[in-house]
């Protein structure tokens, strides 16, 4: 049985892109900037929030790492702090995003970056990013979360460190 030159290439061509198709899935599996969420955020109790300390009030605080760590609470319908108020971060720094919920499931999306997790309540998703410029970034809301879900957006304000430092020690004093 012979098989035609045009069939060989068909089944050639076929062959290569299952394979491409494969090493895309797993690249996008394994790839950089991408993990799975995981219970390192730890849990708070979702009846009583305030009873954290880490999120009984919710902002930015300096790491011992010289990073800054954002507690943020997420209910129906708004983020806080971020909706009310922007969340500000220094740029070329870490930030560690800690999210909780006490209501029901919501998202946090920070549109243009890779930032995006569910946020299950009693459980902290942990996130972190460095912001490379100075800009605004939208925090989103990609969980269904009720009937004013459409509502729920924040923002967050990355700004220069200097600047950063500046308004930190203003408020301080």
């Amino acid at each position: 049985m012979e098989i035609h030159r045009f069939e060989k290439l068909w089944l050639g061509a076929s062959l290569l892109l299952i394979v491409a198709l494969i090493a895309t899935i797993v690249y996008g599996a394994v790839g950089p900037g991408v993990a799975m969420v995981d219970d390192s955020g730890g849990t708070v109790d979702p009846s009583d929030l305030t009873a954290s300390d880490n999120f009984r009030e919710p902002g930015v605080y300096e790491a011992d790492d010289g990073g800054y760590d954002v507690y943020v609470r997420a209910y129906q319908f708004a983020f806080e702090p971020g909706s009310n108020s922007p969340i500000r971060v220094p740029a070329d720094t870490e930030v560690t995003f800690y999210v909780t919920s006490g209501d029901v499931t919501h998202g946090f999306n920070l549109a243009g970056t890779n930032v995006n997790t569910m946020v299950i309540p009693g459980q902290v998703a942990e996130i972190t990013v460095t912001f490379d410029e100075p800009g605004t970034h939208y925090i989103v809301c990609n969980e269904y979360c009720g009937a004013a879900h459409h509502t729920m957006r924040g923002t967050v304000e990355v700004v220069p460190r200097d600047q950063f430092d500046q308004q930190s020690s203003e408020v301080n004093n």
